[in-house]
């Protein structure tokens, strides 16, 4: 099953559509035609019992994406395709969960072609419950320091995604943004472990 990309904090001055950077876990669902809805996975791994709140991902995809998302493959005559979502609840933080209701968000979808460009990925999906897009065009001064400052209008906690045309088949361009304050806490909250700090940024 394909993995979702490793996202940088390289910014690209290219356009760029901006998405709400959710605070969560990946997680993943493969999808196809003759076995509807048959993989599932983390960002890594298929998921299994080792991660129980991540088990319950399963239930909360195909409870809310389980016949919309197959619509639109099948209108698109898609056989197979990864969706990528983001788990999470209110009390998530760096990928750790507490026992708590949660929700699953679509953030990107993976067809025959590769990971979908942002405005075709916009054209066929937004009408579901997605990350939501807060800026669009040239990553600029403001749109940084916004993030950074946490004011960017609509933005939860952590940041923002930032998303273009490919840059070889099937990736987009993409790179991160993060608020200082998510980063402050990331950084007080792990002081002793410097590994998992570097990989959280």
């Amino acid at each position: 099953m394909k993995a979702y990309p490793s996202i940088n904090g390289k910014i690209v001055h290219r356009p760029i559509v901006a998405f709400d950077k959710l605070d969560g876990s990946n997680v993943r669902a493969e999808w196809s035609r003759k076995r509807g809805w048959y993989k599932f996975g983390k960002r890594n791994h298929l998921l299994d019992d080792a991660d129980p709140f991540l088990q319950e991902a399963k239930g909360l995809i195909v409870e809310r994406y389980g016949d919309s998302l197959p619509k639109i493959f099948r209108d698109q005559r898609l056989d197979n395709a990864v969706s990528f979502f983001e788990f999470f609840g209110p009390n998530s933080f760096a990928g750790y969960h507490v026992d708590e209701p949660h929700e699953t968000v679509l953030i990107d979808v993976s067809a025959s072609k590769g990971i979908y460009e942002p405005r075709e990925y916009l054209r066929l999906f937004k009408h579901l419950k997605i990350a939501e897009p807060l800026y669009s065009g040239n990553p600029n001064s403001h749109l940084t320091e916004a993030v950074q400052d946490g004011t960017l209008e609509g933005m939860t906690f952590e940041g923002v995604v930032c998303k273009g045309l490919w840059t070889s088949p099937g990736l987009p361009l993409m790179f991160k943004i993060k608020n200082r304050a998510w980063i402050e806490r990331v950084k007080a909250r792990y002081a002793d472990n410097p590994a998992l700090v570097e990989s959280l940024l």
